[in-house]
């Protein structure tokens, strides 16, 4: 792992970077403000891309160990680790839990809880090349993130920030979303008993099958480390 030249293109007034000079090029979205206050992450004209690193989600409902590669991702590890260190992630609650037949997914990591906000920045998309074929899609254009996968949300290409995804059971989706870890055994189960609790009802939608978690997942801290 290599950490060799992180300065930034800085503003001539001395002013806060609007995009980093590393491969990553994280990028200041003033239309899109931060959700907490956080500085553009580091981005070394090397960027780590060597070796996994353990993260733990602790949640009201139990822990989420997640296992890092910065190998798959280098630039979306990169800004995932820095958001967990500044505590971004810290006193948040999971806003949306889907349970379609071909998606089943927890989304977390927007400190307003709207699903709308992020950290203030975006960066490039390092999409996957190795998922399996989706069965049954006759495109061809689907693929299957597994039970298990970390993911990246987004809102189009190249506007990753702070949201992610956890896969609680295999599902179908475009190649769209940057794949950066793993979801250890006890995290899983941890998701399992969250999905069990299903979908919180509304008036128009008395079975919900997308929405907020019935009971909430809050998550109390994200820290590196098991």
């Amino acid at each position: 792992m290599m950490t060799l030249g992180s300065g930034v293109a800085q503003a001539a007034t001395g002013a806060e970077p609007d995009v980093t000079r590393g491969p990553c090029g994280y990028t200041a979205t003033p239309d899109d403000p931060a959700a907490r206050p956080v500085k553009l992450p580091p981005d070394p004209r090397r960027t780590p891309n060597r070796g996994r690193v353990d993260v733990v989600l602790k949640t009201n409902q139990g822990n989420i160990p997640l296992s890092v590669d910065r190998a798959q991702a280098p630039c979306t590890v990169q800004s995932f680790l820095h958001l967990v260190t500044k505590k971004f992630y810290d006193d948040t609650t999971c806003h949306r839990l889907t349970a379609y037949p071909t998606l089943k997914v927890l989304q977390c990591g927007d400190p307003t809880g709207t699903g709308e906000r992020g950290p203030g920045y975006k960066y490039k998309d390092e999409l996957p090349k190795n998922l399996p074929p989706a069965p049954n899609d006759p495109t061809g254009e689907r693929r299957t993130y597994p039970r298990g996968t970390l993911a990246m949300a987004n809102a189009g290409p190249d506007t990753n920030g702070s949201q992610f995804f956890l896969v609680t059971a295999d599902s179908t989706l475009r190649p769209n979303y940057t794949v950066f870890g793993t979801i250890k055994p006890e995290g899983l189960r941890t998701l399992d008993k969250i999905a069990k609790t299903g979908i919180t009802p509304t008036p128009e939608d008395p079975a919900p099958v997308d929405g907020r978690p019935a009971k909430p997942v809050d998550i109390s801290r994200a820290k590196k480390g098991c």
